[in-house]
């Protein structure tokens, strides 16, 4: 994909890999765009049935890159802080909206952006050794990158207020403690885990997954009766599909189902 950026698909599972790791991954400029190329690669991908994101070295992100930005808020405050919209909100949207799974391969430490990154993905496989810091107070800023809609939603309000406002560091284990991990494996375990993990999804009725998460997203600002009315047309989509006749025979002949996507 780009020099910082490396993109493989392999048996319908698509890596993003942020591959800065001498900066420990931290997203400049040029990061941000390949970031959001490589997404709507996979996204785009009809034989991409899964999505794994990571980080190449020790980090998994460490959000935005500092020099780069300090030497932008010299020169235009309002350019510096404008890639909130440009390029991190894109980023959040393409991975909450994507119609496959997303797992967050965090095989080191997450920070502010790069942990709200791993926030909006569906799965959260964590290293041992990763940790996770929203960070965005500590640098005297609010929540961007989705931090303030997907911690609620991961923690409960009052941990999230905790997470966002100590700006303190959590060990893997805690974060599986708060919902935060899904699982947490030894470092060299992690992108086989991820892996695996996809390839298990990549198998699966992707229609419904797809549905799965539209219905999430939905539910999580409507009240019930609206809630109620999106699932029901998500399920006529969903019903509407091979996968699901394929299923309900599979499951009346005793056995197993032959996904396709479709």
């Amino acid at each position: 994909m780009s020099e910082f950026v490396r993109y493989e698909c392999v048996d319908a599972v698509a890596t993003v890999t942020i591959d800065r790791p001498a900066a420990l991954n931290a997203l400049d400029h040029a990061t941000k765009v390949a970031l959001r190329q490589a997404l709507a690669r996979a996204a785009g991908d009809a034989e991409v049935r899964a999505v794994v994101l990571t980080g190449a070295g020790r980090a998994f992100c460490v959000g935005q890159d500092l020099r780069q930005h300090r030497e932008q808020l010299a020169r235009s405050p309002q350019a510096a802080l404008g890639t909130v919209a440009e390029h991190y909100n894109p980023l959040v949207m393409a991975l909450t909206t994507m119609r496959k799974p997303v797992i967050a391969a965090v095989n080191g430490v997450a920070a502010g952006a790069g942990a709200a990154l791993a926030f909006a993905c569906d799965f959260r496989v964590f290293a041992e050794t990763a940790t996770v810091n929203p960070a965005f107070a500590g640098i005297g800023l609010g929540a961007d990158s989705g931090a303030s809609w997907t911690l609620p939603r991961l923690v409960g309000h009052a941990r999230a207020t905790e997470l966002l406002m100590l700006s303190e560091t959590i060990s893997a284990s805690r974060a599986l403690e708060l919902g935060l991990a899904n699982s947490v494996v030894p470092v060299e375990a992690v992108a086989a885990t991820a892996n695996d993990l996809a390839r298990r999804l990549a198998a699966g009725p992707t229609v419904a997954f797809a549905a799965i998460k539209e219905a999430l997203v939905c539910a999580a600002t409507l009240p019930l009766a609206r809630a109620l009315g999106k699932e029901s047309a998500l399920q006529l989509r969903a019903g509407k599909s091979t996968d699901h006749r394929e299923a309900v025979d599979a499951f009346l002949n005793k056995t197993q189902p032959r996904f396709t996507g479709h």
